[in-house]
Formats: C-alpha cells, sequence, structure tokens
C-alpha cells in the first residue's frame, strides 16, 4: 500500500484533474493498483482514474471493464454499457495491464465508488478492491450577507478539494470577469467598497469551464439621486396628475411627499385627481432608509385654469368731474395670465390691464367692462358706469307764450339746463342791470325788456342768451297800487302817479255819463294820504300804500269785473343809516287783486 499525491494537466480545454492515491490489492500474481484511492474532482470537469492490473502467466484476457458500487451476489455492470456513463465514459488502458479510464462532466450524480474488473480465458475474474471513490464538488465563494458603503469586504473561493498552488482563479461580477482580479489568491478583497460592486459574485479556475454558483453581494447605502417626475407636463385645472418619486437607495427608502412645509402624502407614486389651482406650488418627495434621508429637489406644479374672479377697480373713491383723469383697472384670476380688453358699451376701445381716460368728458359716461381671456376660456366683468358731474351747459330759457303781451299780463319764462348734478339754483336777471330780478327755475315778466336766467350747481354755473319781452299798453285799469320808499324825492314819484292817472283816465270812453272825476280832489286825496303816511313813519315799515281810484257811476257788481293794473316804481333816495331792507332787491308777491312791491 502507498500513497502519492499528484495533479496532472491536460490538453487544452480538459480540466484539471485532482488525484489522491488509492489502495493497491495483490493476491498470487493478481492484482489491480490505483493511482488514487479518492478524487475530488469539480462539477462538469472530466476525471482521469489511472490504474494497472496483473495476473499470472498463463491466461489471456478476454474482458475488461469499469464498474460501481459492487452488489454482492449481483454482477457488476459495465459502465461503458450504462446510459448515464455511455457517452462520457472512455477506456484509456489495454488488456495487458493499464486499467485507466476517463470521466468526463461528472456532477453530484457521479459521486460513487469505482472498480476495475478483467476476466481471463479460464474463466478468472478479478476486481480492485477497494477502488477508487469520486467526490464531485462545486467551488463555493463565501461573502458576508450585508455590508455597508465605505466597508472593507473580503470574498473567498472555497473548495474541499485540494488545489494545488499554481491554481489561477477567475472572479466574475454578474458573469462578466473582472480582469483585474486574476491572481493566485482565492480571496477577493474590496477595499472602501461603493454601490457599484454591489451584484452576483462567482469563482472559476482558469482554463477550466465551470464557474462556481453565483452569490449576491448586497451593497447598502443612504438614499441618493433622489427626482420628482410629473405627468402630464401641461396641466389644466380638472386633469388628473401623478407625480413619481425615483430614489437609489438600499435597502429601499420609506417616500413622503412634500407641499411647501407639510406632508400631503406618501409612497412613491403620488395622484390628484381631479387637480384645483390650488394646487399649485412647490412639491418635493423625503426618501429615508436606515441610514439617511434625503430631499428631492422642489418642483412646481403650474394648473392651468380660465380666468375668474374678473373685476373692474376705479382709481379713488372721489366723485368724478369732468376733465379729470380716470384710470381703469381690471383684475383677473387666470393661468397662464390672460389679455384685457376694454368693451364701452358695445364697442371695444382698449386694451392692456389699466385702462385710462384723461380729461374725462360726460359723453364718457357709459357702462364698461373688461374681457379677460387665455387659451382655456374668456370672462367679462361686471359693468361699471361713470357718474360723471359737470357745470350747468347749454342753459336757454324757453317762453311759455307770445314774448309780446298786454300791459297787466305777465309771460313765464322758464329756465332750462344740462348738468351733473342737476342746478340747484336759477337767478333771473334783466339785461343792463346788476341785479336780479328772480329766482326759481321759472319766473313771470311783466315789464318789458331783454330777460336771462343762470343756472348754478356746486361745480360752476352758466347764462343763457337773452329772450325779449314786450308789454304793450293795455285799457281797463282800476286799481294802481304803488308802494314808495319815505324820505326826499316823494314829490317826484306823486307827480309820476298823477301823469299815469291822468293819462289813462283820458282813454276811457269819454261818452260815459255816468263819470264824473274831480282833479282837485284826486290831487288833494293823494296829498292828503301821502302826508298822513309821512306823519307816521312808523307805521308798516315805513311804507305807503296809496290808493288812486276813479268813481264812475256803475253799480259794485260791475266795479268788480274791471281790469286791475299793477304799477312798480322803484325810487332810490339817500340814506343816512344803512337798514336791512335798503339793501334787498325787489320781491313781488301775487295775489289776485293787489300787488307788493318795495322799492328800493
Amino acid at each position: 500500500m502507498y500513497f502519492l499525491l499528484m495533479s496532472l494537466r491536460m490538453a487544452p480545454r480538459l480540466p484539471l484533474i485532482f488525484l489522491l492515491m488509492i489502495h493497491g490489492v495483490s493476491s498470487a500474481g493478481w492484482s489491480v493498483r490505483y493511482s488514487s484511492s479518492h478524487i475530488c474532482a469539480l462539477k462538469h470537469s472530466s476525471v482521469i482514474m489511472r490504474c494497472t492490473y496483473t495476473y499470472p502467466p498463463g491466461h489471456q484476457i478476454k474482458k475488461v471493464f469499469w464498474t460501481k458500487n459492487l452488489v454482492k451476489d449481483v454482477e457488476p455492470p459495465d459502465l461503458s454499457k450504462d446510459l448515464e456513463y455511455s457517452q462520457r465514459f472512455q477506456y484509456l488502458g489495454d488488456k495487458q495491464k493499464n486499467c485507466t479510464m476517463r470521466l468526463s462532466h461528472v456532477t453530484q450524480k457521479d459521486e460513487h465508488k469505482y472498480y476495475f474488473r478483467f476476466i481471463t480465458d479460464e474463466d478468472m475474474k478479478w476486481t480492485g478492491r477497494p477502488g477508487v471513490t469520486l467526490t464531485v464538488l462545486d467551488l463555493q465563494v463565501e461573502s458576508p450577507e450585508r455590508v455597508t458603503e465605505g466597508d472593507s469586504v473580503r470574498l473567498t473561493c472555497k473548495s474541499s478539494c485540494a488545489l494545488t498552488d499554481r491554481a489561477t482563479f477567475i472572479w466574475y461580477r454578474n458573469s462578466q470577469p473582472l480582469t483585474e482580479r486574476r491572481d493566485r489568491n482565492n480571496i477577493l478583497l474590496l477595499q472602501s467598497v461603493r454601490r457599484e460592486d454591489a451584484g452576483r459574485y462567482s469563482c472559476a479556475l482558469q482554463e477550466h469551464t465551470y464557474i462556481s454558483p453565483e452569490v449576491y453581494l448586497n451593497v447598502t447605502y443612504p438614499p441618493k439621486s433622489v427626482l420628482v417626475s410629473i405627468s402630464p407636463s401641461e396641466i389644466v385645472e380638472g386633469d388628473s396628475v401623478t407625480l413619481i418619486c425615483s430614489s437609489d437607495s438600499n435597502p429601499p427608502a420609506e417616500i413622503s411627499w412634500i407641499k411647501g412645509r407639510t406632508t400631503v402624502g406618501s409612497g412613491r407614486i403620488y395622484n390628484i385627481s381631479k387637480i384645483r389651482s390650488d394646487h399649485s406650488g412647490e412639491y418635493k418627495c423625503k426618501s429615508r432608509n436606515e441610514h439617511g434621508v434625503k430631499y428631492s429637489e422642489a418642483v412646481t406644479l403650474n394648473v392651468m385654469y380660465p380666468p375668474r374672479n374678473v373685476s373692474v377697480l376705479m382709481n379713488g373713491s372721489g366723485e368724478i368731474v369732468e376733465g379729470d383723469s380716470v384710470t381703469l383697472i381690471c383684475s383677473s384670476d387666470s393661468n397662464p395670465p390672460a389679455e384685457i380688453s376694454w368693451i364701452k358699451g358695445g364697442t371695444t376701445v382698449g386694451s392692456g390691464r389699466i385702462y385710462n381716460i384723461s380729461k374725462i368728458r360726460s359723453d364718457h359716461s357709459e357702462e364698461y367692462k373688461c374681457k379677460s381671456r387665455n387659451k382655456h376660456g374668456e370672462k367679462y366683468s361686471e359693468a361699471v358706469a361713470f357718474n360723471i358731474k359737470y357745470p350747468p351747459r347749454n342753459v336757454s330759457v324757453f317762453m311759455n307764450g307770445s314774448g309780446e303781451i298786454v300791459e297787466g299780463d305777465s309771460v313765464t319764462l322758464i329756465c332750462s339746463s344740462d348738468s351733473n348734478p342737476p342746478a340747484l339754483n336759477f337767478f333771473w336777471f334783466k339785461e343792463n342791470q346788476s341785479s336780479s330780478v328772480g329766482s326759481g327755475q321759472s319766473f313771470s315778466a311783466l315789464q318789458s325788456g331783454r330777460f336771462y336766467c343762470e343756472a348754478h350747481n356746486q361745480h360752476g354755473s352758466q347764462r343763457s342768451d337773452a329772450v325779449s319781452v314786450t308789454v304793450h299798453p293795455g285799457d281797463g285799469q282800476n286799481v294802481i297800487v304803488i308802494t314808495a320808499a319815505s324820505g326826499g324825492g316823494l314829490f317826484i314819484i306823486i307827480i309820476i302817479v298823477i301823469i299815469i292817472v291822468y293819462h289813462r283816465m283820458k282813454r276811457q270812453d269819454v261818452n260815459s255819463e255816468d263819470f264824473t272825476v274831480n282833479e282837485n280832489d284826486l290831487y288833494s286825496y293823494t296829498s292828503q294820504r301821502v302826508s298822513e303816511a309821512l306823519s307816521e313813519p312808523d307805521r308798516v315799515s315805513d311804507a305807503l300804500y296809496i290808493n288812486v281810484s276813479r268813481l264812475r257811476g256803475k253799480t259794485p257788481e260791475s266795479r268788480d269785473t274791471e281790469e286791475i293794473q299793477y304799477a312798480t316804481v322803484q325810487h332810490h333816495r339817500k340814506k343816512e343809516t344803512n337798514r336791512p331792507e335798503d339793501n334787498e332787491y325787489v320781491e313781488t308777491l301775487e295775489k289776485p287783486s293787489v300787488i307788493y312791491s318795495g322799492v328800493r
């Protein structure tokens, strides 16, 4: 018995054979000697079992073959005839002394004890014991289950078979050879491991086709490359929107979604159905695992929507006066920003968010509105109207009736004007007189002359053109009422009154028999009444009421139907002291039978 350790290198592409010495058996010239009693072979390699045999002289070999797993009282099978071996088994010996054989592509199924057996011409049968034990093993990569980025990692290619010192190892990652890792050392050292070093590792022996089973190297690391993508790219109000967070991390990170500073969701995908404009804003995702936290860059969710909340603002809150500058501002909520146009009535008059009217006029007093439009829709504002204030203009006098009247009649003059607000005050003037002769929108003219009116509001005034009123003498006046101021010049007033009465009396019917006038009595009566009035100055505010009457032989009924004529006489006197009534203008109060006239 002897032991021999040897290693054989076969021709190219033939696997390396690992042989262990084996026990040889002999008896009286009969023997079988095996080179190794135990062979450890790599999976899918080829194994050569070497042996020699002897037999006594005088015998002739009839049959030689290899068999396996001897069973008592059962004829051992010939491997070359076995279907599992016939394509892989090759006898390399002869019928003299060499009994070497080769078995290719061994697997774990081939792990058995193999024997050489020969038969001579004298039917002598010999089996070489104890045979050759075949063990088929994989190459195994030993690696830690999990490492953290930055750690040092050691991977070992191991086998239970005895390998020679000249064995060269090849390392693979993800089935690709690591060419820089060809050495005689069966250890692969990764210093400061990176995430890129993660993958499936395997090893093999050079010049052998067999590669060990792959072992996954799991490199853990905190989240990196955190990004957010949005679909669709253009978002319109009402759409469904999807945000996706991509993160490179190991183990996989937990994802949460943040809008502004508020967490709004979790998970790698964040969906918003029927998006609204208030969903607009900056979004980012947070990626977190046991090794760290990382945020994505913020992305802006830009929600498009048609115009809404369209309104018109007017600068200032005070009233608008003709000639002012007015600015209208159109306010509109839309995305993208809307194009603004301005409509007055039914006509487009401008564009842009701001519409200016310099030196506004009353004809600008119409309804204005703005139209806000973008590619998603349009909307109009509510209409606004200007209330433009302006002073009276187009002031004119309307005459109710003819401008020619009979003495004793009157004509009504009406003042009309265009103003905003409507004129509050109207004053009437007679040409060539500085003082007004009346107020109010209408005026009753009793005298001949050219009259005009002035219309006033808080923004100004304007006068009308003058109109002419002509008073023709009339008949049948019964009573003349004269109001005069007491004092100097009264005699002149009395003479004027007498002349007027005298001329009117001459126009009466001279044939009237019943009419008798004593002029001396008239003058006397008139003078007497004036003297009485002057002697009592405090009576009725220095005013004299002088009645001048004509006596006719008529019945009272006929006198009631007589025509009454009113006369107004103005007299200016020198005043030693100013009294309130001296500054008053003429005021006329009309009654059916008398007019009270104040004379200054």
